[in-house]
């Protein structure tokens, strides 16, 4: 996460969506907590097959969802996508050519084929691949960043 915090892409961003941390994932609540007074951070929703950005106003406003996952409360408030500068995405997997391998349900495949936000994939050095499978549908990270190194597209 300090990585990130020191790539240009997040300094002059003003809206960011990322995501609400699972076992086996590099863990966001430290972040969340360190940048939401600063900076709008939107956290997804699930709704049917989809994913809807939220934003985070702090853990009270936050309920258990679908998977168990931590998420925002159901809310009026929405944030327009051509507003998003940022959106971090997590993975089971990624590549040196900037894939990502998912859980196989597709939320983000769907999710990041409506944004023009760049998009910047966050895993473990483990998680890094030489490439892993992907599908026509896949959308390519505009980054990756490990505790050890970033690829850049």
């Amino acid at each position: 996460m300090k990585r990130l915090e020191e790539t240009e892409l997040f300094r002059q961003a003003s809206c960011i969506a990322l995501y609400n941390a699972i076992p086996g994932e590099v863990q966001t609540a430290g972040f969340l907590e360190k940048w939401f007074e600063k900076k709008q951070l939107l956290l997804p929703l699930i709704v049917g097959d989809d994913l809807r950005l939220l934003p985070y106003n702090g853990t009270d406003s936050l309920k258990p969802g679908i998977f168990g996952i931590m998420e925002p409360i159901e809310q009026k408030t929405t944030v327009d996508e051509s507003e998003i500068d940022l959106i971090i995405v997590p993975g089971v997997a990624f590549d040196r050519q900037l894939n990502r391998m998912g859980r196989g349900k597709g939320y983000y495949d769907r999710l990041l084929s409506t944004l023009q936000a760049p998009k910047i994939g966050i895993c473990f050095d483990f998680q890094l691949q030489d490439t892993v499978p992907t599908e026509s549908f896949d959308k390519k990270m505009d980054m990756i960043i490990t505790e050890k190194e970033i690829v850049n597209g």
